[in-house]
């Protein structure tokens, strides 16, 4: 990608939060479009949640729009980290994962992160490589360079602190940890969350006690979830995973606030920022319908993950099964055997793995968000015929046939 100066930090400012410092990342492209030496940029993951949803992956689209621009990218995982377990954010000493479970869930997210990144163009790096070889007079000469009253600064060490909550020794070494990363690796560019701050700032600290250049941080905000108000988080059900089907992401997108809808243009959408602010624009003067715009979106987000064609395939469904309202072409098939008695519903819907048991299938029902060959199913204790075949259908988007044999 061939951009001036100005071009570059206009592209790698969108959405950012904080650059620190600006002038820092000017020189340092300035150096690399003189020299033809691409920047290092570092962005680490502790393999602690293996499924990726959207909100994870505004970091990614900034790490890509590094790459694009021709820098060397290393998706670093923190296998070493993810051990001590990292304390941002958490009321209470977090458990460590096992060495078995971070390798786990380090091979999930190669596998879905390069759904974004080019994989023939992303160095994946260990933090153990450099960190399990660290002698104890090293790891001493390491937590030297951070007072306790400094740690204290961070809030939520604060607050446990000031409440009576244990704070375990080891925590302490999580972001001095995080900071040799970057010395390891002599980082440029370091990309994290704004709950990770004072983290990455120890990384410039810690490159200057190594004598090293500091690198540039940026931090990008934490995405809100589909109800626009909370970060978007499983536990909270507003998500979009990245390994949903194309259905799925096409139906939820769609689901956006009109407001919130340019915020995930911003944050995760390839367009550039111009034809974003034309899409506002024929909004604002009624050229452009909301739906129209937010079907772009959504098929440009089920796209990335499944291809052109998918996406095509999901709005079509959508349309189908919702403007409508007829049945996709396309649904899972369960095949039961047939009983004079019947099937309790909630143990129906376990069985076809509508839901995951059957205290869900009981709230589903209750919520009104179960249908059976159409009609809205309001009884917990309802008995199913268990004979011939029939449509069952969770939420917005879920379908079943079950066939009685």
């Amino acid at each position: 990608m061939k951009l001036t100066i100005d071009e570059q930090v206009a592209l790698i400012e969108r959405g950012a939060v904080n650059i620190i410092a600006r002038e820092e990342l000017v020189t340092k492209l300035k150096r690399a479009q003189d020299t033809g030496v691409p920047l290092k940029v570092k962005a680490g993951f502790d393999p602690t949640a293996p499924d990726l949803h959207l909100g994870h992956t505004v970091l990614i689209q900034k790490m890509k729009h590094f790459q694009e621009l021709g820098h060397e990218i290393n998706f670093l995982i923190g296998d070493f980290t993810g051990m001590i377990g990292d304390p941002t954010g958490k009321s209470e000493t977090r458990r460590p994962l096992t060495p078995e479970q971070v390798k786990k869930n380090a091979e999930t997210y190669k596998e879905q992160v390069f759904k974004i990144l080019d994989p023939q163009k992303t160095k994946v790096v260990f933090n153990s490589t450099w960190l399990n070889p660290l002698t104890s007079q090293e790891f001493i000469k390491l937590a030297a360079q951070l007072t306790v009253a400094r740690m204290l600064e961070r809030e939520d060490f604060k607050v446990r602190f000031e409440n009576g909550r244990p704070i375990s020794i080891h925590e302490f070494l999580y972001p001095l940890v995080q900071g040799y990363d970057s010395v390891a690796l002599h980082a440029d560019v370091e990309l994290g969350g704004t709950d990770q701050l004072f983290n990455l700032l120890m990384g410039r600290d810690l490159q200057r006690v190594w004598g090293q250049e500091p690198q540039v941080v940026i931090t990008m905000p934490l995405l809100e979830g589909l109800d626009g108000v909370n970060k978007m988080s499983k536990s909270l059900g507003n998500y979009i995973g990245i390994t949903e089907s194309a259905d799925d992401i096409y139906g939820k997108t769609l689901s956006v606030s009109d407001d919130l809808m340019f915020r995930y243009y911003e944050l995760l959408s390839d367009l550039a920022a111009g034809e974003i602010d034309q899409l506002k624009s024929g909004m604002a003067a009624g050229t452009l319908h909301p739906k129209k715009v937010k079907q772009q979106l959504a098929r440009e987000l089920a796209a990335r993950f499944y291809g052109a064609d998918a996406a095509r395939q999901a709005e079509e469904n959508f349309e189908r099964v919702f403007s409508q309202h007829e049945l996709p072409e396309e649904m899972p098939e369960f095949t039961l055997p047939v009983s004079d008695e019947g099937i309790w519903l909630p143990k129906l819907l376990a069985e076809t793995e509508m839901v995951k048991g059957t205290g869900e299938a009981r709230r589903m029902i209750q919520q009104g968000a179960v249908t059976v060959n159409g009609e809205k199913a309001g009884d917990v204790e309802q008995i199913v015929a268990a004979q011939g075949e029939l449509i069952l259908k969770v939420g917005k988007r879920r379908f079943c046939k079950v066939i009685f044999a």
